[in-house]
């Protein structure tokens, strides 16, 4: 580990961000350069003492998942994400565990977005990246693991996340999600994690199985979908769907289909996060 190197890096690159690219606000006050410490905890999702520690040359060797936190939070490319674990002593992370990083100029695009809901997902549906707007509206889907990070296994194992999707659009979001994997495992014909996903559904959902066997193939591109949030109701909601080249990653965007939805996106707003029910994680708009 090469602390200091590492100290010079991180400090670098906190001063190269103004506050205003990560959705944050100037303030009248600022002095300091780019973003503050407790900015970069903050994004991050660490305490302060440890970036302070990190800046300074004094902490102990950051794990693969923290680094992978400050590469997001200071908005790295993939070169200066690669560098960075180089010089915390870790290899950088392999093709498969990279894809599974948002790219840094969707992460960006995340923060222009500011009150828009918006996320970042893998080919397979893994939410890699959701900006607060997005959390207000369907709650937090980065902290799943195994199975349960892809929204098609969540939503054909766990009854909650079908709970924000109305009774009658349940079958034509179901066969979306079916048609849109199906595209996928044809996309990566060789990829044992596809091929794993498919056989622990089908072994899984009867539901699963009888849209599988149709064979239906649909990438989406845009869509309207009526959310049923806990504490504001019913939201007509339009997604857009970007794809990166590669269609590796995909930037789903969320706009107000009609005024009522505005209004009640905009309350939700002003009520924010607190006591966000854990039923909420169901699936976004996709």
């Amino acid at each position: 580990m090469q602390r200091d190197e590492l100290a010079d890096f991180l400090r670098r690159r906190r001063e190269t961000i103004r506050p205003a690219e990560v959705g944050l606000a100037e303030g009248p006050r600022r002095r300091t350069a780019g973003l503050r410490r407790e900015e970069v905890a903050m994004l991050a999702g660490m305490s302060v003492d440890y970036v302070v520690r990190l800046e300074q040359g004094r902490s102990s060797q950051p794990s693969t998942q923290l680094l992978g936190a400050l590469a997001r939070a200071l908005r790295l490319s993939d070169d200066e994400r690669d560098h960075l674990f180089h010089l915390a002593g870790h290899r950088p992370p392999p093709a498969d565990e990279v894809a599974r990083l948002a790219r840094a100029g969707l992460i960006r695009m995340l923060d222009l977005l500011g009150d828009t809901p918006a996320l970042v997902l893998s080919d397979l549906g893994e939410v890699l990246a959701q900006n607060r707007a997005a959390v207000l509206l369907t709650g937090d889907h980065t902290g799943f693991s195994g199975d349960r990070r892809y929204v098609v296994y969540r939503w054909f194992t766990d009854p909650a996340a079908r709970a924000v999707c109305p009774p009658e659009e349940q079958e034509h979001q179901a066969r979306q999600l079916v048609a849109d994997l199906r595209a996928a495992v044809g996309r990566r014909s060789d990829d044992p994690t596809v091929a794993g996903l498919v056989d622990r559904l089908r072994a899984t959902s009867a539901d699963f199985r009888r849209l599988w066997a149709e064979h239906e193939v649909a990438v989406r591109r845009a869509a309207r979908k009526t959310f049923l949030h806990p504490r504001v109701g019913r939201l007509l909601m339009d997604c857009e769907t970007l794809v990166t080249p590669d269609q590796g990653q995909q930037l789903l965007v969320l706009t107000p289909a009609d005024a009522e939805a505005r209004e009640r996106l905009e309350l939700l707003r002003v009520l924010g996060i607190e006591e966000f029910p854990a039923a909420a994680h169901g699936t976004p708009g996709r």
